[in-house]
């Protein structure tokens, strides 16, 4: 077992139930494939518990709690909205929360075949998000930043891949421009801030629903645009970009430069998966692979 991680069982939750949410405690519990930070384990069939595992704070979940069900009226595609909140105690000394199921499959394990149908829809659910966030809404941390605040990430992800087809000339270019560009001008946004093929759902052939929104921030929007070639196929970008309102060159330079780090990232935990290290995921190399393409041509 991985430092600090605690082992969660069903007998565990089932427990944790009779003692919080007793009402809760008879509908079937199954576990949920996936998760680092948080386990998921479905309750009855609307129902999922967020039980945290690696992440460190109970800061993340809180944050769901407190601005999810603000959000979720007025996005068009459903997003998991907290509806108990467990309590740490002597058996789990870690918050948890029932929240409501998002129906689909993450886009990780699924595909996008109706590629115009998912553009217009991720335009129009960030669209709805990136709206100006109240004064009280949290500020961006490691997600957020502009992409001169990352080098160090970006540099790491860089050294640690074996590239393959790609060139560091021909990332570092669409990096270096993401670089040059000013900051964010614009107000504090709802910003996702973790939009990747994992925490997205599809179900026949498009977008179905946004989940994990524990990097939820207020700030630049570039960080959710960046999804345009992370979770689109080839030419779904272009589509994305005419129809999301509030794009400037600017921001949507960062965005691509983003996109790169972040397909670096997903081809990293598939180097790791592949290499059986803990934490890795082989079948997020490909994503990674294919989102960088289409990154690296633009589309």
């Amino acid at each position: 077992m991985i430092e600090h991680e605690i082992e969660i069982s069903e007998d565990l939750v089932r427990d944790l139930l009779r003692e919080q949410h007793p009402d809760l405690a008879e509908l079937p519990i199954r576990e949920v494939a996936g998760g680092w930070g948080n386990q998921m384990w479905r309750l009855g069939d609307r129902l999922a518990v967020r039980m945290q595992r690696m992440d460190k704070s109970p800061g993340l979940q809180l944050k769901e709690r407190r601005w999810l069900p603000v959000l979720a009226s007025r996005l068009p595609l459903p997003i998991p909205t907290p509806v108990r909140s467990g309590a740490p105690s002597e058996r789990f000394p870690k918050v948890w929360t029932v929240m409501t199921w998002v129906e689909g499959t993450p886009l990780d394990h699924g595909s996008i075949t109706r590629g115009d149908h998912a553009a217009d829809m991720l335009a129009a659910f960030l669209g709805a998000l990136h709206t100006e966030a109240p004064i009280d809404a949290p500020d961006a941390s490691d997600f957020g930043a502009h992409p001169k605040d990352c080098a160090n990430v970006f540099e790491d992800f860089l050294r640690a891949l074996d590239l393959g087809r790609f060139t560091e000339e021909e990332i570092r270019a669409v990096w270096d421009d993401a670089v040059a560009t000013p900051e964010w001008e614009g107000p504090r946004v709802w910003v996702h801030g973790d939009l990747h093929p994992a925490n997205v759902v599809v179900a026949d052939g498009t977008l179905a629903g946004i989940v994990d929104f524990g990097a939820l921030f207020a700030g630049d929007p570039a960080w959710d645009l960046s999804a345009a070639w992370l979770l689109l196929p080839a030419g779904g970008a272009l589509r994305f970009f005419d129809g999301y309102p509030h794009a400037d060159e600017a921001t949507v330079r960062r965005a691509r430069g983003l996109a790169a780090m972040k397909c670096l990232f997903l081809m990293l935990m598939g180097q790791n998966g592949d290499r059986g290290l803990p934490g890795g995921k082989s079948n997020w190399g490909p994503a990674g692979r294919s989102a960088l393409d289409r990154v690296l041509k633009g589309l």
